[in-house]
C-alpha cells in the first residue's frame, strides 16, 4: 500500500471568483476635477515593478514619481478599526494625480468612500501609518495611544491626517525617494541627487534614511550599530547611498534593504536607540571626521526655510569616495560622476520651519566618517565584506560654529541576516516584492521575488526567546514569476513560470489552484512551456521532492474540468519569454501578475488587463475537524504533521468537494487511511458518506448508480446503527411485522481474513499519541454543550482506536458516556505484538483515562486529585474548569497563579507553540493574573476567568452540573459586589447597574418633558411663558434630579421667580389724592431705583443657583439673560423707566451689575464641558454697552477653569484694550483657573499690574486701582498655600502701604490694604508658626501692629525709594492707620494660624473687655477679630447658643445681658456696648457657619437660625439702640453663616427668611444688603442642590474674601471691598449629591442609603439612613456609603481604600446606578411600602403575574408556555412543579437557574422512561449532588468571609444565619427541590435493578454482556453511582463480601455512593443478617 500514501500532483479548486476595479477609480471619475485627471490604464504590473527604484508592498504604489503623477496606483489591506465585531472587510487606498481615495467594503456589502483627500501637488506617495502618542509618566500602567493615520507624500511636504481627525503637514528638508511605515512611525528615504556633493563636508556622506515618530517630532537620521574587532560595538549614522530599503514590517520591526553595488539584500532589525548609543554618539571631545556632516545636517534641517536656492545642497547625495576596500573579490571601484542639472528645493515658510524645531536645546551627535557603515575597517568576519567601512575621510579642522544644534536620533538599525554573496549575481537582482508568510506549522519566512531570476527565495526565521532578536535559518528558493501571501490560510500563491497557480505552505508545494473559468495554460499551448529550474541548485528544500511529481495528475480525478499536465517534457530554459512563440496566447488571456493579497483572497492580474479576485478556501470548516487538526498538529513531528495536514487540505478542498455535514466522514476516512486502516473493509466507514471525488489516500470508490434506487439502497438502509437502535428500542412495541428481523451488522460476520492495519502508514507509530490527544480534546468537547454532537462523532473514532490498542478501561469509559451508540461497535482490528512495540508509547497515555467528571467529582469530594493533563491552546475550557475548581472549590488562591503545575499537566509534545485558539474563549497567559490579596475566594475566581476571557454567554454552554459552583461564586458577588471591579466582572456577575456605572457615562442635559414654565406666573397678562423662561438664565437645572429631592412643593420656580431679572418689576405705588401726576411719576420712578437697586444684586445669587448646569454648544454663542432695570405700574401696566430725567441717577450704575451678570451666564458652563479658545473669542459682543458682561463672562471661564484654554495672545489683546472690568475679570479668572500653581506666566502678567512687584527703576504704569487690587489677589490665587517667600515680603508691605506724594494711593486704600492681607494669607495658608524662611520677616508681630496701630515702620528693600516722600493730601504722620490695615492684617492672621488652634495667637484676637478699650475699635473689626480667633481655635467651635455668647467680653455680659433695669455708669457708653455685643455675636455666628459649612448640621441651624430670630426682631424694632445699619449688617451676616451650613439643601426655613428679606425695599435695605441675601439665597440652592461647600483650607480661604462681612453701599461701591471677589465663593463649592438612577429605565429614583461616619473624638463610629437624592457629608468623614436593600440590589462603597471611586461618581453628576429586584415597586410609585405585589407563598403564586416581577423575555415566555392551567393531572404535576421553579427563579432574583433545574428535570424524565442514549445528562446530576453535599463548600458557607447564608442539602442538614436579602437560603439550588429529584431518579433506578439485577452482577464478574440485554440502564446505574471502571469493579470483588460492614467498606474505596451500597446489598450478601439494613426504597 505504500504507494497510496505517496505525494501526487493534486489541484484545489478556488472560490468566489470575481472581476476587480479598484474602487476609487470608480469614484474620481465623479471627483469634481475629474476633468483634469487623465487616468491610463495601468500597465502590466511586471513593468513597474522591475523599474529600478524601491519596490513596494503591493503593486505599484511605491512606484509613483513626479515623472507619472498621473499615474494611479492602490493599495489593499484587511480593516483595522480596533472594534471588538469580527467584520472581515477590505480597506482600499486609491492615489490618482492630486486625489486620494480611502474606501472601506466587505464580500456583503458595497465598498465606501471612508475618508477622500485632494492635495495641491500630484500625490507622489500615500500610505497607512500608526503613530504612537506616549502617556504621561505619572500613569505608569498607560499604554501609548496609537494614532492611526494616512500619509500622503507630495514633493516638498507629508500631509498625515489621522482617523481621529486631526491633520498635520509635516514639511520635507529634502526630496524624498520613498516612504515606509514602521512600527515606529514613518521611515523616510532621501532621493540621492548628484548636484551639489561639493557642499557638504569633504568625504562626509549625508544620512540616507530618517525616521518621523510623529508629525510633530523633528526628522532624525537613522544610526546603525555594527559590531567591529573585539565585538566593541560602532554606532555610525546610515550614509550609505548604494542601499536601498525594498520592505518594512511592523511585526516583527524589520526592514529589508539592497545594496546596488554589492548585489545583495540585507535584513535588519529596527529599533529604538538607546540611552547609552545616545551617549556614544553625543560624545565628541574633540573634532571628529563625523561632526562637520552632523552639525551641517543639523544646522540645514533645522533652518528649512533658507533652502530657496535653486541648487539646495540638501537635494543631493553625500560625495562619495572613489575607492572601496579590497578585502573582498566582489568589491570594485565604483566611481560616480557628477551631473550639473539643478533640482528645484521646497519652499517652507519660516513659520512652519519655527513651528517644526521645538527642541533646540539637545546636544548633537556627529554622523559616522567611514561612507559604509557595517563594520568596521578591522573586521575580521568574512561574511561582512559587503558592508566594509572606509574611514579614509578628512578631518575637519573646524569645529563646527555653536548654533549649529544636531539632531538626536530616534532609531537604530541592527543587522540579522544578510544574503550569501555570489559572484555570478548580475545586477539586477533587486527584489520587487517583499513579504512575511507562515506555514501551516507556524514556521515564519520572510520571502522575496527577484524577478529577473524567476524565484523567490524564502528565509526561515524564529523568534528567540528575547522578542526583538530574530534567528535567521538557510535560504531556500522556488520557482516563480511572482507570489502573494495569504495571513489567514497560513500559505501564499505562486506564480509559477508556466502560468500555473500553486498553493505552497512555506517552502512545501501544497498543490496547484484551479480557477473556474480560465483554461489551464498546459491546455493552451501544448509543449509550449518552459519550466524554470531553481537557481540556487545546492539548496536542499523540502519543496524539491514535489518537482519530480509534478506530471503525475492522479488518474481518479476523472470529474475534473480538464486533464492537467505541465508539459515536463519540455523543460528547457528559453532565453527569450515562451509568450514570444505562441499565437494562442493572443486569444486566451493567461495570469500575469498576482496582487492585493488580504487575508485569503488575492488579485490575478490577466495578460488582457483585466483582474479577477480569488478566494482560497479554508483548511477546514467544521469545529470539530478544525479542533482535530489542531491536537493532531500539536503532537506529530513538525514534518509529519505537515504532510498530515497538506494531504487533508487537498483531499477537503478538491475540486466539487464535500458540504459541510460530510466533513467529519471525510475527515474520519482520510484519518483512519493514514493511520493504516482500510476503511472500506471495516463496516461503520464503510457506511460513511461523502460525495467527492477521493484522493489517492482513498481507495476508489463505485460510480453512483442511476438516482432511481435500488435494492441495495433498502438493505444499506436496514443495515444502518439508527435502524438498529430504533429496532432495539421500539421493535417489539411497534407490532410490525418483519421489523428488526434483520440481525445487526456487526452480527453479520463476513467470510473475510481478519482485519488488521498497515504498519507502513505515515502515521502508524504514532497511533498512541493521535488517541491520547484526542481523548483530551473529546473530554474537553464534553464540557461544552454546543460541542456535544462533536464528541458523540468522535467517540466512534476513539472507540475503534481504543479497541485495537486493547484499552478497555477507555472502552468501557466510553461504553458509560454513549451506552447505546458504543455496543453498536464490535469490529476490532489485530495488531500484533511487534506492531505494537513499532509505535512509539507517549508517557501521557495513561492506562486509567483522564475523565475531567471524575476530577471535578472528587476536588468536590474534598480528595487530592492528581495533575490533570491539557493541551495549551487546545483544551481551554478544561483548563478554565479545572482552576476554577481548584480556586473555588479546593480553596487554593494560588491556584490561577503559582500552583498551576499542582493542578495541570501541560502536555509537550511534537509542536508547543499554537496560534489558533477557540473562539469561545480568548487565549491568555497563565501567569498574567495575580490573584489580589484581598477579598473571597468568590471575587477571585470572577476576576479570574474574566482575565481569561470568559463571559456569561461561555458559562451558557458549561455543562449544569459543572457550572454549579460558578455560578454560586457568581451569586454571591451579586449579592455583595466590589464598586471598583471592572466593566467585564459586572457583566459577568450580572450587575448592568455596575456595567453602567463602569461606563463612566454622565446624565444627559436634554430638556425636560416636565413643563415648568406654567408653574411660575408673575402676572396674568404675560403672553409667551416659556419664552420667558429660557430668557432667566436658569432653564437648565435638571427637573427630573430636583423634582426628586424637593418633590412636596415648589420652592425651585420660588427661587426662580425670587432671582430673575429679565422681566420687568412690578411697581406699585398708590396714588394719593393731594399728588400732582408729575409728583405721582416721580414717586414711581424713585421706588424703581430703589428695585433697581435689589434686581442689580440679584445676579450674584442667580450665579450660585445655575452653577454648573449647562453644557454649551460650540457652534452657538452663550445665552446671556438680560438685565432689566423698568418696571411695569399696575392696574395699566404702564412703563416706568429710568431715562425720562425726571429723577437723578448715579451715572455707572449698571456697570457693576452688567458685569455680575456676565458672571452668572457664564458660571452655568460646567467643568466638563469642552470649551476651546475659539468659542470663548467667538462670544465677544459687538457693542460696547456689552463689555462689563464680558468681562464677568471671563471671570466665570476662570472659576470654572476654562480660562487656561484662552490662547495667551487673546490675553494680551485684551489686556492692551485697557478696559478696566476685562482686566479685573480676565486677571481674576486665570489666577483662579491656575490656583496654587506658582506658574510664571501668570506670575508675569499680574506683576506688570502691581508697582510693588516690579524693579524701582522701571516706568511707572498708570494701572487702575481696581485693576491693582484683583492682581494683588491674584497674587494670593496662584501662589496659594506655596508659602513664597518673596511675595510674601512685599504683600506684608503692601497691607501698609503709605499715600503717595501726589494723588496716587490715596482713594479707596481700604479694599487695596485687605487684598494685600488677602493674598498674603492665601500664600501662607494654614502654614501656622511652620513659616519656612520668614523668621526675619516676623510676619505675626507686624500684622499684629497693623492690627492695634503705632509706629510705623521705614520700608526696607527695593521698594524704599518709592516711599520716601510723604502724602500731600493725607497727613498721617508716624502711626499706622489701623482703620486702613485693620482688616486685612486680621484677616491675613487667621488664614496663616488657620485651625493650628493656638492659642497664643488667638489671645492677641480677643475682644477688649474693658470700656476705655472699646471705644478704640470699630465695631466691624470686633466682628472680624472674632471670627479671626474662632477659625484660629477651629476644634473648639461648638454649635450652640452657649459657645456663641460665651465669646462675649464679661464688661458686655453684666450690663446689657441682666434683666433688670440698673444704674449705668457715666463712663459706660450703652450703644458702644449694644454695637459691640452685636457684632461679636454676628462674628462667632460667621464662625459656626464656616465650621459646619456645607454639613446641614441641625444643632448649628438651630442655633443660628435662634439668633437670626434675634436680630429680625431687633430689626422690627422701632429705634434699636445698636441702629438700623448694624443690625442690617449683622442679620445679613448670621443669614449668610445659615446659608452655608445649609448650602445646597433648599432649607425651607432659610428661604423664608430670604425671601423676607427680599420683599423689604428702602430704608437701610441698600444694594449692599440685597447682595447678601441674595448670595445666602444662592448658596441655599447651590447649583440646583448638585453642590454643597467644602471645608478645606482652599475654601475656608475663598469663603473669606467672597463673605467679607462690609457690603457696598451703592453699585458702583468699592471702597472697601472689591465686589468682583464676592464670587470667588465658587471655589469653596464641591460637588456631593449622589443621584440613584435606574440602570433599566435610566431615569432618576428615590434609594435608601446607609452612610457610615468614621469615629472622631466628638462622636463614635456610627450609621445613618439617608433617602437618595441626597448630599453627602464630606467625603474624609465617611467610612462606607451603602444602597441599601430591600428593593434596590446592594452596592457598597468602601471609603477605607480612598474617596477616589466616590469623587469621580460625584465628579459626573453624582449618578449612581441602581438595579430595582423583581417584584420590588419604586419607592416613588409605593413610598412606604404598602403596595406589596410578591406574596411569600408559593401556592398563592400566579403564574400570569410574572409580568409584575420580571421584564426577562425568557422567563415571560417559560410561564406561558409551561405554566398554562391546564385538567390532565400529569399535566397538573408538571405545572405545579415549573410554577414553583418559576417562582423561586424570579423571587430569588436567579432566572439563570432555570435552564439548570429544566435540564434536571429532563435528566429525571429520560431515566424514568428509561430513554437513555447517553448518561451525560445523570452525570451532570450526581456532580450537582455533590456539589450541594460538599462538606468543603458547607463549611465555607456556614463560616462565610461576607455573610452569606446556605441551605440544608440532601445529604448533611447545615444549621446557619440568614442574611437580609436571601430568604430561603444559600446555594443556588432550592432545598426542597434537589431531593425531588434525587428520589425521583433513584426510584427509577431502582425499579430497573429489581428487574434486571443479573445484568449489573454479569458487568460487576467481569462476563461479556448478552445482545439483547438492557445495557444503557445498566451504564446509567453504573454513572450515577459512581462505579469506576470495569476493571477497579472486577478487582474489589465485592461478591466476596460476608457481611454488610465489610461491603461498605470496599464500596467506600472505590467510591461508590452511600445509596448504590444499600440497593447492592440485596443482591450481593447471602442472607439478611441481624447487623444489616433491608433495601430502603
Amino acid at each position: 500500500m505504500s504507494n497510496v500514501y505517496e505525494e501526487r500532483a493534486t489541484m484545489i479548486a478556488a472560490g468566489e471568483l470575481q472581476s476587480f476595479v479598484p474602487f476609487g477609480r470608480e469614484h474620481c471619475k465623479n471627483h469634481p476635477n475629474a476633468v483634469n485627471i487623465q487616468l491610463r490604464q495601468l500597465q502590466p504590473a511586471s513593468e513597474l515593478w522591475s523599474s529600478d527604484g524601491a519596490a513596494g508592498l503591493v503593486g505599484s504604489l511605491q512606484e509613483v514619481t513626479l515623472h507619472e503623477s498621473d499615474r494611479e496606483s492602490w493599495q489593499l489591506r484587511k480593516g483595522a478599526d480596533g472594534s471588538e465585531d469580527e467584520v472581515d472587510y477590505e480597506e482600499e487606498l486609491y492615489v490618482a494625480g492630486n486625489m486620494v481615495i480611502w474606501s472601506r467594503g466587505t464580500k456583503g456589502q458595497a465598498s465606501y468612500v471612508y475618508k477622500a483627500f485632494t492635495v495641491d501637488s500630484p500625490v507622489q506617495q500615500a500610505l497607512w501609518c500608526n503613530f504612537s502618542v506616549p502617556q504621561s509618566q505619572g500613569q505608569k500602567c498607560a499604554k501609548d495611544i496609537v494614532e492611526h493615520a494616512v500619509c500622503i507624500a507630495q514633493g516638498t511636504c507629508v500631509n498625515v491626517h489621522s482617523v481621529s481627525g486631526k491633520d498635520f503637514i509635516a514639511p520635507l528638508p529634502f526630496q524624498v525617494s520613498a516612504l515606509w511605515s514602521t512600527t515606529f512611525g514613518l521611515l523616510l528615504e532621501r532621493k540621492n541627487l548628484t548636484s551639489d556633493a561639493p557642499l557638504s563636508p569633504p568625504g562626509e556622506p549625508l544620512p540616507t534614511l530618517f525616521s518621523m515618530m510623529h508629525p510633530l517630532d523633528e526628522i532624525a537620521p537613522l544610526v546603525c550599530r555594527s559590531t567591529a574587532l573585539l565585538d566593541i560595538p560602532r554606532i555610525q549614522y546610515v550614509s550609505d547611498s548604494t542601499m536601498r530599503v525594498v520592505f518594512a514590517s511592523c511585526s516583527p520591526s524589520i526592514i529589508m534593504t539592497y545594496d546596488t553595488v554589492q548585489c545583495m539584500h540585507t535584513v535588519w532589525l529596527l529599533r529604538k536607540v538607546t540611552v547609552e548609543e545616545q551617549s556614544v554618539l553625543l560624545k565628541c571631545p574633540e573634532p571628529g571626521p563625523g561632526t562637520g556632516a552632523a552639525s551641517f545636517l543639523g544646522s540645514r534641517l533645522r533652518n528649512v526655510s533658507r533652502l530657496d536656492s535653486p541648487a539646495s545642497p540638501l537635494q543631493c547625495p553625500a560625495f562619495h569616495n572613489t575607492s572601496r576596500l579590497g578585502a573582498s573579490p566582489s568589491l570594485h571601484p565604483h566611481p560616480r560622476s557628477h551631473s550639473n542639472h539643478s533640482a528645484h528645493s521646497p519652499g517652507i515658510s519660516s513659520m512652519a520651519a519655527l513651528s517644526r524645531s521645538h527642541n533646540p536645546g539637545i546636544a548633537a551627535p556627529s554622523f559616522c566618517s567611514g561612507q559604509r557603515f557595517n563594520t568596521s575597517l578591522y573586521s575580521p568576519s568574512p561574511r561582512g565584506h559587503s558592508l566594509l567601512a572606509s574611514p579614509n575621510s578628512t578631518m575637519n579642522e573646524t569645529a563646527p560654529p555653536p548654533e549649529n544644534e544636531l539632531i538626536i536620533p530616534d532609531l537604530c538599525l541592527e543587522q540579522l541576516w544578510a544574503e550569501a554573496s555570489a559572484s555570478h549575481r548580475d545586477m539586477s537582482c533587486q527584489a520587487s516584492k517583499v513579504f512575511i508568510t507562515s506555514d501551516l506549522c507556524e514556521n515564519r519566512y520572510l520571502c522575496f521575488l527577484v524577478e529577473s531570476h524567476q524565484e523567490l527565495r524564502c528565509v526561515k526565521f524564529l523568534e528567540s526567546n528575547h522578542s526583538s532578536q530574530l534567528l535567521f535559518a538557510s535560504l531556500s528558493t522556488i520557482p516563480a514569476k511572482d507570489a502573494a501571501p495569504l495571513e489567514d490560510r497560513g500559505c501564499m500563491l505562486v506564480l509559477e513560470a508556466n502560468g500555473s497557480v500553486v498553493l505552497y505552505t512555506g517552502i512545501t508545494r501544497v498543490s496547484k489552484v484551479f480557477v473556474p473559468g480560465l483554461l489551464s495554460p498546459s491546455l493552451n499551448v501544448p509543449g509550449c512551456l518552459p519550466q524554470r529550474c531553481s537557481s540556487v541548485a545546492s539548496v536542499s528544500t523540502p519543496a524539491k521532492p514535489f518537482l519530480k511529481h509534478l506530471a503525475h495528475l492522479e488518474e481518479h480525478m476523472g470529474v475534473m474540468p480538464s486533464p492537467v499536465s505541465d508539459g515536463q517534457g519540455s523543460a528547457k530554459h528559453h532565453d527569450a519569454s515562451w509568450m514570444d512563440d505562441c499565437i494562442f496566447q493572443q486569444a486566451v488571456p493567461h495570469i500575469h501578475t498576482l496582487r492585493d493579497a488580504v487575508s485569503s483572497r488575492v488579485t490575478l492580474e490577466l495578460s488582457n488587463g483585466t483582474m479577477l479576485r480569488i478566494t482560497i478556501p479554508e483548511i477546514a470548516t467544521s469545529e470539530l475537524v478544525r479542533r482535530c487538526l489542531q491536537a493532531v498538529r500539536f503532537v506529530l513531528p513538525k514534518e509529519t504533521a505537515m504532510k498530515v495536514l497538506v494531504k487533508w487540505y487537498n483531499i477537503y478542498n478538491a475540486p466539487g468537494g464535500p458540504s459541510m455535514h460530510l466533513e467529519w466522514n471525510l475527515f474520519v476516512t482520510c484519518f483512519m487511511t493514514l493511520m493504516g486502516y482500510n476503511t472500506e473493509r471495516l463496516t461503520w466507514t464503510r457506511n460513511l458518506h461523502f460525495e467527492v471525488p477521493l484522493s489517492p489516500v482513498i481507495a476508489a470508490k463505485k460510480a453512483r448508480p442511476a438516482d432511481t434506487g435500488s435494492d441495495e439502497d433498502w438493505e444499506y438502509l436496514c443495515s444502518s446503527d439508527y435502524h438498529w437502535q430504533l429496532c432495539a428500542q421500539y421493535g417489539a412495541a411497534a407490532g410490525v411485522p418483519g421489523l428488526g428481523a434483520l440481525p445487526h451488522p456487526a452480527s453479520r460476520e463476513e467470510q473475510v481474513s481478519v482485519l488488521g492495519v498497515d504498519s507502513s502508514a505515515p502515521l502508524f507509530q504514532h497511533i498512541p499519541s493521535l488517541f491520547a490527544v484526542l481523548h483530551l480534546l473529546y473530554e474537553d468537547l464534553k464540557l461544552d454543550d454546543l460541542q456535544r454532537s462533536g464528541a458523540r462523532a468522535l467517540v466512534g473514532l476513539l472507540q475503534q482506536m481504543a479497541r485495537d490498542l486493547l484499552l478497555e478501561d477507555y472502552i468501557d469509559l466510553y461504553w458509560r458516556d454513549y451506552p447505546s451508540f458504543i455496543k453498536t461497535f464490535r469490529e476490532s482490528c489485530v495488531i500484533d505484538q511487534a506492531q505494537l512495540e513499532q509505535m512509539s508509547r507517549p508517557s501521557f497515555l495513561t492506562p486509567e483515562p483522564p475523565c475531567v467528571s471524575s476530577w471535578l467529582s472528587g476536588c468536590l469530594r474534598g480528595e487530592d486529585m492528581p495533575p490533570f493533563p491539557y493541551l495549551p491552546g487546545i483544551c481551554e475550557r478544561t483548563k478554565l474548569l479545572v482552576l476554577s475548581y481548584a480556586l473555588y472549590v479546593a480553596g487554593d488562591a494560588n491556584a490561577v497563579s503559582d500552583n498551576v503545575f499542582k493542578y495541570l499537566t501541560k502536555i509537550s509534545a511534537g509542536q508547543k507553540r499554537m496560534s489558533d485558539t477557540i473562539p469561545i474563549i480568548r487565549r491568555e497567559s497563565m501567569v498574567s493574573f495575580e490573584a489580589p490579596q484581598q477579598g473571597n475566594l468568590a471575587e477571585k475566581l470572577m476576576e479570574w476567568l474574566t482575565s481569561a476571557g470568559f463571559t456569561l454567554k461561555d458559562l451558557e454552554s458549561v455543562p449544569f452540573g459543572a457550572a454549579l459552583p460558578i455560578r454560586e461564586a457568581i451569586y454571591q458577588c451579586r449579592e455583595h459586589p466590589c464598586s471598583e471591579w471592572s466593566e467585564d466582572i459586572c457583566a459577568l456577575i450580572g450587575r448592568q447597574d455596575l456595567i453602567k456605572q463602569a461606563h463612566k457615562v454622565a446624565l444627559a442635559k436634554g430638556k425636560s418633558t416636565v413643563d415648568l414654565g406654567g408653574l411660575v406666573r408673575e402676572s396674568p397678562g404675560v403672553a409667551s411663558e416659556t419664552a420667558e423662561e429660557e430668557e432667566d438664565g436658569m432653564s437648565d437645572l435638571s427637573p427630573e434630579v430636583t423634582a426628586l429631592i424637593w418633590s412636596q412643593d415648589l420652592r425651585i420656580q420660588e427661587v426662580r421667580r425670587l432671582l430673575q431679572s429679565s422681566r420687568p418689576v412690578r411697581v406699585n405705588v398708590a396714588q394719593l389724592p393731594e399728588v400732582s401726576d408729575h409728583e405721582y411719576i416721580e414717586e414711581k420712578e424713585n421706588k424703581l431705583l430703589l428695585l433697581c437697586q435689589r434686581t442689580m444684586a440679584l445676579p450674584v445669587g442667580r450665579g450660585l443657583f445655575t452653577l454648573f448646569s449647562y453644557r454649551p454648544v460650540p457652534t452657538e454663542p452663550l445665552p446671556v439673560p438680560k438685565l432689566n432695570l423698568t418696571g411695569r405700574a399696575p392696574p395699566r401696566n404702564t412703563m416706568v423707566d429710568l431715562s425720562s430725567g425726571n429723577i437723578d441717577v448715579p451715572p455707572n450704575m449698571t456697570s457693576w451689575a452688567s458685569f455680575h451678570n456676565g458672571v452668572a451666564a457664564g458660571l452655568k458652563i460646567g467643568p466638563a464641558s469642552q470649551v476651546e479658545s475659539a468659542w470663548i473669542a467667538y462670544n465677544k459682543p459687538k457693542s460696547a454697552e456689552l463689555a462689563n458682561e464680558y468681562a464677568g463672562f471671563l471671570m466665570a471661564l476662570g472659576l470654572n477653569g476654562h480660562l487656561t484654554k484662552l490662547a495667551t495672545l487673546n490675553i494680551h489683546d485684551y489686556l492692551t484694550k485697557g478696559h478696566e472690568m476685562t482686566s479685573i475679570g480676565l486677571l481674576l479668572g486665570v489666577s483662579a483657573a491656575k490656583l496654587g500653581t506658582m506658574d510664571m506666566s501668570i506670575t508675569r502678567l499680574l506683576s506688570i499690574h502691581i508697582p510693588a512687584l516690579l524693579p524701582p527703576t522701571s516706568t511707572e504704569l498708570d494701572v487702575p486701582h481696581s485693576v491693582q487690587v484683583a492682581a494683588v489677589v491674584g497674587i494670593g490665587l496662584v501662589y496659594q498655600g506655596t508659602g513664597h517667600r518673596h511675595n510674601a515680603e512685599v504683600l506684608l508691605e503692601e497691607i501698609g502701604r503709605p499715600p503717595g506724594p501726589e494723588m496716587e494711593y490715596c482713594t479707596d486704600r481700604e479694599s487695596y490694604s485687605l487684598a494685600a492681607g488677602l493674598a498674603l494669607g492665601m500664600v501662607c495658608l494654614g502654614h501656622g508658626s511652620n513659616l519656612i524662611g520668614m523668621t526675619d520677616l516676623n510676619v505675626p508681630e507686624q500684622l499684629y501692629q497693623y492690627m492695634v496701630g503705632g509706629h510705623r515702620r521705614t520700608h526696607a528693600g527695593i521698594n524704599r525709594e518709592r516711599h520716601k516722600s510723604p502724602s500731600y493730601q493725607i497727613k498721617e504722620g508716624d502711626t499706622i492707620n489701623v482703620d486702613v490695615t485693620c482688616p486685612g492684617a486680621t484677616l491675613a492672621l487667621a488664614m496663616i494660624y488657620l485651625k493650628t488652634n493656638n492659642r497664643s495667637i488667638a489671645d492677641w484676637l480677643k475682644a477688649p473687655d474693658t470700656m476705655f478699650l472699646l471705644d478704640f475699635i470699630k465695631p466691624e473689626f470686633l466682628l472680624l477679630r472674632t471670627l479671626a480667633r474662632c477659625i484660629i481655635m477651629w476644634d473648639e467651635i461648638l454649635p450652640n447658643a452657649e459657645w456663641v455668647n460665651s465669646n462675649v467680653p464679661q464688661i458686655i455680659q453684666e450690663n446689657l445681658w441682666t434683666g433688670e433695669e440698673v444704674q449705668v455708669s457715666q463712663d459706660l457708653n450703652m450703644e458702644t456696648l449694644a454695637q459691640a455685643n452685636d457684632y461679636i455675636i454676628a462674628g462667632a455666628c460667621m464662625a459656626v457657619g464656616f465650621r459646619f459649612a456645607g454639613s446641614a448640621n441641625s444643632d448649628a441651624f438651630d442655633c443660628l437660625y435662634k439668633f437670626a430670630r434675634v436680630f429680625m426682631q431687633l430689626l422690627s424694632a422701632s429705634a434699636p439702640i445698636t441702629g438700623h445699619y448694624n443690625v442690617q449688617t449683622c442679620l445679613s451676616m448670621v443669614l449668610l453663616s445659615l446659608a452655608m451650613v445649609m448650602s445646597g439643601s433648599g432649607d425651607l426655613k432659610v428661604l423664608q427668611l430670604c425671601r423676607f428679606l427680599h420683599k423689604r425695599v428702602g430704608g437701610e435695605m441698600n444694594y449692599g444688603f440685597h447682595m447678601a441675601h441674595h448670595i445666602a439665597l444662592g448658596l441655599l440652592f447651590l447649583g440646583g442642590g448638585r453642590y454643597t461647600l467644602s471645608t478645606s483650607n482652599s475654601a475656608i480661604a475663598a469663603l473669606l474674601c467672597a463673605l467679607y462681612p462690609h457690603f457696598p453701599v451703592h453699585s458702583t461701591d468699592n471702597r472697601y471691598h472689591l465686589q468682583a471677589l464676592r464670587h470667588l465663593v465658587v471655589l469653596a463649592a464641591e460637588p456631593r449629591l449622589l443621584v440613584p438612577v435606574d440602570v433599566d429605565t435610566l431615569k432618576p429614583c428615590h434609594a435608601l442609603l446607609d452612610v457610615t461616619y468614621k469615629g472622631t473624638k466628638w462622636y463614635e463610629e456610627v450609621t445613618v439612613e439617608l433617602m437618595a437624592p441626597t448630599l453627602l457629608p464630606e467625603l474624609h468623614l465617611l467610612k462606607e456609603v451603602r444602597v441599601k436593600g430591600p428593593r434596590y440590589w446592594e452596592l457598597s462603597i468602601d471609603m477605607s481604600k480612598g474617596t477616589q471611586h466616590l469623587q469621580s461618581i460625584l465628579s459626573r453628576d453624582g449618578v449612581l446606578y441602581v438595579k430595582l429586584r423583581a417584584g420590588q415597586v419604586p419607592y416613588k410609585d409605593d413610598p412606604l411600602g404598602l403596595n406589596l405585589t410578591l406574596k411569600p407563598d408559593v401556592n398563592s403564586f400566579k403564574p400570569e403575574a410574572i409580568s409584575a416581577f420580571t421584564s426577562d423575555a425568557a422567563l415571560l415566555s417559560f410561564a406561558e408556555y409551561f405554566c398554562q392551567v391546564t385538567t390532565d393531572n400529569a399535566a397538573k404535576h408538571k405545572k405545579a412543579l415549573y410554577s414553583a421553579i418559576l417562582y423561586e427563579c424570579v423571587t430569588q432574583e436567579k432566572p439563570e437557574m432555570l435552564p439548570t433545574y429544566m435540564a434536571i428535570d429532563q435528566a429525571v424524565r429520560c431515566v424514568e422512561r428509561g430513554e437513555v442514549g447517553e448518561t451525560f445528562g445523570l452525570a451532570q446530576l450526581k456532580l450537582l449532588q455533590e456539589v450541594c453535599g460538599s462538606r468543603v463548600l458547607q463549611r465555607r458557607y456556614a463560616t462565610p468571609p461576607r455573610p452569606i447564608a446556605t441551605t440544608t442539602t440532601a445529604s448533611t442538614p447545615l444549621q446557619v444565619t440568614p442574611t437580609r436579602n436571601r430568604k430561603c437560603g444559600g446555594l443556588l439550588l432550592h432545598s426542597e427541590l434537589l431531593p425531588v429529584m434525587k428520589s425521583a431518579a433513584d426510584s427509577a433506578l431502582d425499579r430497573w435493578l429489581a428487574g434486571n439485577s443479573h445484568v449489573l452482577l454479569g458487568y460487576m464478574s467481569g462476563q461479556p454482556q448478552e445482545e439483547d440485554s438492557d445495557t444503557n440502564m445498566l451504564a446509567c446505574f453504573l454513572t450515577y453511582h459512581s462505579f469506576p471502571n470495569l476493571r477497579k469493579t472486577s478487582s474489589a470483588h465485592l461478591q466476596d463480601s460476608a457481611s454488610f460492614p465489610e461491603l461498605m467498606v470496599r464500596c467506600r474505596q472505590l467510591g461508590v455512593s452511600m445509596r448504590a451500597v444499600l440497593s447492592l446489598s440485596p443482591l450481593l450478601l447471602p442472607t439478611t443478617g441481624a447487623g444489616m439494613p433491608l433495601h430502603i426504597k
